[in-house]
């Protein structure tokens, strides 16, 4: 069996990589904003009004100007007439003059010239057409002033970021119904293996069924790209070189399952650097599970070469293939992936100098979150299927003692 080239740490493989792709040009689309969640800023997003229009109350109470409330107590009651009600939805036909206050609910305008809000609670009733004041209030208390939120041209959504939730509630806020995002990059994923038969069929003795490219499609599609699975391909140089190029010249990434593990039969590296320079950049990373992964550029298109096994699989696609999915998509800024500190609760061993990702299981305790390792064998999906997150041992570590507070990288 021949060896791995120099086995690159996986940050240093995953910058390699990106060095030799070109600058990120996403093609974009104008899309309905409220079907955005999840997609792409292509062009930054500007207020065409401010935020609040209008001056709004952020209580049930009475609008009034604040200077005729100051000195109010329990013991010493302020007393304003009655101006009128503010009815949601409209604009108040009237302005308050001193002495004066107006019954307004939560989200009402500010009748013109009341400056602040009492809360319902602070007051009370004293006669027909007039109210008791117990407590003063500020200048602007229990108010959101005009544009407090935006103001008009103030760009409130930058290019290059991933839209929530909370940005979709931005964009209705504003009356936004259309946005530019970016499309999805198209991701060819291709499994290769005599051994391998799709998942419907019944496999034989010696067979198994595919994981690895369904699997990827989801992790695909969650990450924002479009995948477009081809199928399997026998352990044939011809007929796995035609799918390569079929695949390469289709897709903005191509993520090849199987046969990138260093035996005889490897033919991944040798069809893939036959597919353009400078072509195969890592073939071997210095992590546990995953060493025989391939990183390749070719006609400016990046090559993910991944084990077979279907745990080793997914690992190194959140490693490789995430990133480079984020930079096809033009995100900027992208932000920490979601984790969790947690105890660990056995011994992990590790080869210093080698990075090990290691699945577990999170359980909750009177002290936080308590993280119980799977000892695995990467061809087992069902060990990674069990856990919630991986937790990594770093290079220069030969392991984690029990008790120790470790991050727990969600899956």
């Amino acid at each position: 069996m021949p060896e791995f080239l120099t086995l690159l740490p996986p940050d240093q493989a995953l910058q390699r990589l990106l060095e030799h792709m070109p600058q990120a040009q996403p093609s974009t689309e104008d899309l309905d904003s409220r079907q955005s969640l999840g997609r792409v800023l292509a062009v930054p997003v500007c207020a065409p009004h401010s935020l609040p229009a209008f001056p709004r109350s952020t209580v049930d109470g009475y609008a009034v100007r604040a200077a005729d409330t100051y000195g109010a107590s329990d013991s010493l009651p302020a007393y304003l007439l009655l101006a009128g009600e503010v009815v949601m939805g409209r604009e108040p036909g009237f302005a308050l003059s001193p002495g004066k206050a107006a019954l307004i609910y939560t989200g009402g305008m500010l009748p013109s010239a009341a400056d602040a809000v009492v809360m319902v609670e602070h007051t009370q009733a004293v006669r027909a057409g007039e109210i008791e004041l117990l407590r003063p209030v500020a200048r602007g208390e229990n108010v959101i002033q005009a544009g407090e939120d935006v103001i008009k041209g103030e760009e409130v959504l930058p290019a290059g970021i991933r839209l929530r939730v909370a940005d979709l509630g931005g964009l209705m806020a504003l009356g936004i119904m259309t946005i530019r995002v970016v499309k999805p990059p198209r991701v060819g994923i291709l499994s290769s293996g005599d051994e391998v038969v799709d998942p419907e069929v019944e496999p034989g003795l010696g067979q198994v069924r595919d994981v690895n490219s369904f699997s990827l499609q989801a992790l695909v599609e969650q990450a924002g790209g479009k995948a477009s699975v081809y199928g399997i391909v026998p352990d044939d140089e011809d007929r796995l070189r035609q799918a390569v190029s079929q695949a390469l010249k289709e897709n903005a990434l191509l993520v090849i399952t199987a046969g990138s593990s260093a035996s005889a039969r490897d033919l991944t590296a040798r069809v893939v650097n036959e597919m353009g320079t400078p072509g195969v950049l890592v073939h071997g990373v210095n992590v546990k599970p995953g060493k025989p992964t391939i990183l390749a550029v070719c006609q400016g298109k990046p090559i993910i070469g991944l084990p077979g096994n279907p745990v080793s699989a997914l690992v190194i696609a959140r490693l490789f293939v995430i990133p480079i999915l984020e930079k096809l998509l033009g995100l900027k800024g992208t932000k920490p992936a979601a984790c969790l500190p947690a105890r660990l609760m056995t011994n992990l061993a590790s080869q210093a100098g080698r990075e090990d990702w290691i699945p577990v299981r999170l359980t909750v305790s009177r002290d936080g979150y308590l993280a119980e390792p799977i000892f695995f064998k990467s061809n087992l999906i069902f060990n990674l299927a069990r856990a919630d997150g991986l937790v990594r041992i770093p290079a220069d570590a030969t392991g984690l003692a029990a008790g120790e507070q470790v991050t727990v990288f969600f899956l």
